[in-house]
């Protein structure tokens, strides 16, 4: 029934083991279909190069249950449907352990944005939210990886919109954007922005974010109401 979102979760899987950003099988992309309700995300464990299209498993993303696939899907998955549930624009969701990211990320550092590379793919600091407690892992650990999240972006008045991507204190980076392709393009802008700000920071360890007007330009001239930067319609 969903084979053209099943086929795109499976390809964009794929790509994501030859971008560099996952080895073993650390990582996994989901993708929604808004209109049906329903996210595809790849089955937990199974290796990329043998993935299929008829291995993606899909879940009714309100209230989780499998409606198609055989596998136990990404053991993820709260995680996904829980942004998909929070997030209303996204449409694609990208779990990597990338190298530099994941060092941020394990450091308990946010991300802040020290050039215009960043700044043309997330519209400020990429934060880093706080530790579960043992009580939100033992109630639930995925899910409310999930909800610390939304809390995190909720208090810092941050849209998922402006700042696609999140890093997990001690874990590693998740982004999103409008399509698993989308999720996946930020995924790998975040792990360069990740390890060009540690390089920076070795070159100088007192520089500073970007001037304000220059991330605001940056971000609005390709995502913005006026925005210029590639061609219409792409």
């Amino acid at each position: 029934m969903f084979n053209e979102l099943k086929a795109e979760v499976c390809r964009v899987n794929q790509t994501l083991a030859d971008s560099g950003l996952v080895i073993l099988t650390w990582g996994n992309v989901s993708g929604a279909d808004r209109q049906a309700g329903v996210m595809a995300i790849k089955p937990s464990g199974v290796d990329y190069a043998t993935l299929t299209p008829d291995d993606i498993v899909v879940l009714n993303i309100a209230d989780g249950k499998v409606i198609e696939g055989r596998a136990r899907p990404s053991s993820d998955t709260p995680t996904h449907l829980h942004f998909y549930r929070a997030f209303p624009n996204i449409g694609g969701v990208v779990h990597t352990h990338s190298r530099h990211a994941t060092a941020w990320a394990q450091a308990g550092r946010e991300l802040p944005c020290y050039g215009t590379t960043h700044a043309d793919h997330f519209g400020g600091t990429v934060p880093c939210v706080r530790y579960l407690t043992q009580a939100e892992i033992d109630g639930g650990y995925e899910a409310n990886t999930g909800v610390v999240v939304e809390e995190c972006f909720r208090q810092r008045g941050l849209s998922p919109d402006d700042v696609p991507g999140v890093l997990l204190h001690g874990h590693a980076p998740f982004t999103w954007g409008k399509t698993p392709r989308k999720a996946l393009e930020n995924a790998i802008a975040l792990e360069a922005c990740a390890q060009m700000a540690l390089e920076m920071l070795l070159v100088n360890p007192d520089a500073q974010p970007l001037p304000a007007h220059i991330l605001n330009k940056h971000w609005n001239r390709k995502h913005g109401p006026g925005a210029y930067y590639g061609q219409p319609g792409c």
